[in-house]
């Protein structure tokens, strides 16, 4: 059984403050199982977007939130990632959205990310 989104969220900005960056919830979705984006900012002009990894690439006993990079690029400036998030939200308005800032890009998902 897989993690509610709201604590999955709270647990995330947690981690994030702990490790020294900052993160703050944009957008409130589904608490149960709404879909979970992360936008990085690394305070440069440059960023990425980490949202849930497709179905297919999870195995079905899997529990753990998966999470993909959702540009090919490394980084990516900050309208493409918010043309994307708009997207998003047009197609499922039940998404949340974390803001992150971090100047080292660093992502917080290395036990949850498929890159």
């Amino acid at each position: 059984m897989r993690l509610r989104s709201d604590i999955w969220v709270s647990a995330f900005l947690r981690r994030a403050e702990i490790e020294g960056a900052f993160a703050v919830l944009r957008k409130r979705g589904a608490a149960e199982a709404g879909a979970i984006f992360i936008r990085l900012d690394r305070l440069d002009g440059t960023g990425a977007l980490y949202g849930p990894a497709p179905q297919s690439e999870l195995e079905a006993d899997d529990a753990t939130r998966r999470f993909r990079r959702m540009h090919d690029a490394e980084w990516t400036d900050a309208l493409t990632i918010e043309d994307r998030l708009a997207r998003e939200m047009k197609f499922d308005p039940d998404i949340w959205i974390v803001d992150l800032e971090d100047r080292q890009g660093r992502h917080f998902l290395d036990d949850a990310l498929i890159a």
